[in-house]
C-alpha cells in the first residue's frame, strides 16, 4: 500500500455509519489527497462505546523523542504487527478503524512512468489501524497492512487490511488474537473493491478535490506526467 487515501465523509455521517460520538470538534475536512503527517478520523472504543476522533497518520509510540518517526510509521506490516517494538503494544490495547473512500496505488508501465488507480467500494472502507499518544500528548495512528489478494495483485503486493461491518466490534474490542484478527476479507468483498484508473494529479500532494477520484480512459502517459514522491511507504 502506497502513501495516499482520500477519507471524504462528514464527521455526521462517519459518527452515523460507526455509531460512535463524535469527538472531532468540528476539525475533521474532507481530503481527496491524505498524505503522511495529515490529520485523518479514527473510531476508537471507550467506555462500551465508540468514539470518533482526529490524529494524525503515521504513528509515534509514547517512548519516541521525537514526533518526525511518525512519517516512517504510517503502515504496520501484518506479518510483524506483533512483533515490532513501535506497534505490538498499540496491537494488544489501541486498535482503531481508519474510514476511508478508497486508496491510491501506482503500476509501472511500458513506457516507464506509473499509472495511478483508486481502490474503493461503493460504500466505503473501513481499514484496520492502530493508535498510539505521543509524549507531548498527540494522538497518531497507523494502518495495518497485509498482501494483496486476487485481483488486487494487480496493481501492488501489499493493500491495506480492510474491515467488513461484522468484524469491527471484534477489531476494537476483542482478544489480540493474530488468526482471527489479521484475517484478509472474504473473497465475495475482496470482488467488490474497484480499481479504477485516474489522472497523475494525485500524485502531488498539493492537489486536492474531486476530480482526483475520477475514472480515466487509459492511454499513452505524456511526457509532462506528474509522478508521486512517496512510493517506498510501506
Amino acid at each position: 500500500m502506497c502513501g495516499r487515501y482520500a477519507t471524504t465523509r462528514s464527521s455526521v455521517d462517519l459518527a452515523t455509519l460507526f455509531d460512535a460520538a463524535d469527538e472531532t470538534g468540528g476539525a475533521l475536512v474532507p481530503d481527496y489527497n491524505v498524505a503522511p503527517t495529515d490529520p485523518v478520523p479514527v473510531v476508537t472504543a471507550a467506555c462500551g462505546g465508540r468514539v470518533l476522533r482526529v490524529a494524525r497518520w503515521g504513528l509515534v509510540p509514547p517512548w519516541a523523542n521525537d514526533a518526525r518517526i511518525g512519517v516512517r510509521m504510517i503502515n504496520a506490516r501484518a506479518e510483524t504487527v506483533m512483533s515490532a517494538n513501535a506497534f505490538a503494544p498499540s496491537f494488544r490495547q489501541r486498535r482503531c478503524l481508519v474510514p476511508a473512500d478508497g486508496w491510491y496505488e501506482w503500476r509501472p508501465r511500458e513506457s516507464g512512468r506509473k499509472q495511478a488507480y483508486f481502490l474503493t467500494t461503493p460504500g466505503g472502507l473501513a481499514f484496520a489501524g492502530l493508535w498510539s499518544v505521543s509524549a507531548v500528548g498527540l494522538m497518531t495512528c497507523a494502518i495495518v497492512t497485509t498482501a494483496a489478494v486476487g485481483h488486487l495483485q494487480s496493481v501492488h503486493d501489499r493493500m491495506p487490511l480492510m474491515l467488513p461491518p461484522d468484524r469491527w466490534a471484534g477489531w476494537l474490542c476483542g482478544p489480540a488474537d493474530p488468526g482471527a484478527l489479521l484475517a484478509v476479507p472474504p473473497a465475495e468483498f475482496l470482488d467488490s473493491v474497484e480499481v479504477r484508473p485516474v489522472g497523475p494529479a494525485v500524485g502531488d500532494v498539493r492537489n486536492d478535490g474531486p476530480e482526483l477520484v475520477r475514472k480515466i480512459v487509459v492511454t499513452a502517459l505524456p511526457p509532462n506526467d506528474v509522478q508521486p514522491t512517496d512510493l517506498t511507504l510501506f
